[in-house]
């Protein structure tokens, strides 16, 4: 099958948490058909690192380190987009952490920095981006959420599900919101995918036995499924589509 063919020139991209798997993936995808991108990570060195891959591909790439959790850290990543762009045109929040816990043993200091690298981080670049591309009256904000912000609860995960089924909410009232300023606002929910985040699940055969049941395509997805459909989400293709949160599972989701 041919390969979609897209055109970002000129076109200013942040990726959250794009350091490796499908961060890096989304932002790599955009690069390759022209956007200008900007890499951010909590680790500087390995946003670094990303952005380097990129600049020796002959991509137009920087590296945006910083805690998006943290509002201070979030001003000056705009503010660098500020100074090397002069815009913004697409949003990625994929920043985001899975701890694994009992409800009963889960410490509060886990639960919250779930929820402000899931969700609170996700609001403060969304509301950074969204007053540009409200001046703009064009923009396009992709939120990764989760199957687990849905309707597929994963055991162990209280905090996980909980952070991202607010962002699906928060993906959905800020399309109802950002309409008016002609800026798009969507959900991706990836299912099991090849990842950093998934390694040592992957080690384990009867997990890896299960998910394949699970799974009616009968594999795990890779990172470049789940950027497809943001380089879909974020182009003119999709320009009616806005509050709707797509599953990328293999089937796994029906609901």
């Amino acid at each position: 099958m041919p390969e979609p063919i897209y055109d970002f020139t000129d076109t200013v991209v942040l990726v959250t948490g794009a350091g490796r798997g499908i961060g890096f993936a989304i932002a790599r995808d955009f690069a390759r058909f022209g956007a200008t991108i900007f890499l951010n990570d909590i680790d500087s060195a390995r946003a670094s690192r990303a952005a380097g891959e990129l600049i020796k591909l002959g991509y137009d790439a920087f590296a945006a380190p910083g805690d998006v959790a943290h509002p201070d850290d979030v001003a000056w990543i705009f503010k660098h987009i500020d100074e090397k762009a002069g815009r913004i045109d697409v949003l990625v929040n994929n920043a985001g952490v899975e701890p694994v816990s009992s409800i009963l043993d889960h410490s509060l200091e886990d639960w919250q920095r779930t929820l402000e690298v899931n969700l609170t981080a996700a609001f403060l670049c969304t509301q950074q981006a969204g007053r540009r591309m409200k001046a703009q009256g064009r923009g396009s904000i992709i939120n990764i959420a989760s199957i687990a912000g849905k309707s597929q609860p994963l055991y162990l995960r209280s905090a996980y599900a909980a952070s991202k089924a607010g962002l699906v909410g928060f993906t959905k009232e800020a399309a109802r919101e950002f309409a008016a300023y002609g800026v798009r606002v969507n959900a991706v929910c990836p299912g099991v995918i090849v990842t950093p985040m998934t390694e040592h699940l992957r080690n384990n055969p009867e997990q890896m036995a299960r998910w394949r049941a699970e799974i009616p395509l009968g594999r795990l997805g890779q990172p470049e499924e789940v950027s497809g459909l943001c380089l879909w989400l974020a182009s003119d293709a999709a320009s009616y589509v806005t509050g709707a949160a797509w599953h990328v599972d293999g089937g796994k989701n029906m609901a």
